[in-house]
């Protein structure tokens, strides 16, 4: 998987704020990105945090990480109705990134 971002440092991002709109984000990879906030507004411009920085880049609309939560909502009960359990967070951010924002 880590070949996933080479070459592609905001991808990671992109990953990364939609594991925290579902709130799986990790603790580890959360503060690295706090941490790099200050490096992220030099990079891409913007101010705020690293989330605002990722919405302003991809000109998301109000409300995109609750729109975000309520599909991951939705499909985590549609998936677990299915008796397939609990469904993968990870796996999740990827396909949607993946399918709403082709790199």
């Amino acid at each position: 998987m880590s070949d996933r971002y080479d070459g592609k440092p905001f991808l990671r991002l992109l990953d990364s704020y939609v594991l925290d709109a579902i709130g799986a984000l990790d603790d580890a990879n959360a503060a690295w990105l706090t941490a790099s906030e200050p490096h992220l507004r030099a990079t891409y411009g913007g101010e705020g945090s690293w989330q605002a920085i990722v919405a302003a880049q991809m000109q998301f609309p109000a409300g995109m990480q609750d729109a975000i939560r309520q599909l991951w909502e939705s499909g985590r009960a549609r998936f677990a109705a299915a008796g397939q359990g609990e469904p993968d967070p990870v796996m999740f951010a990827i396909t949607f990134v993946d399918q709403k924002f082709p790199h």
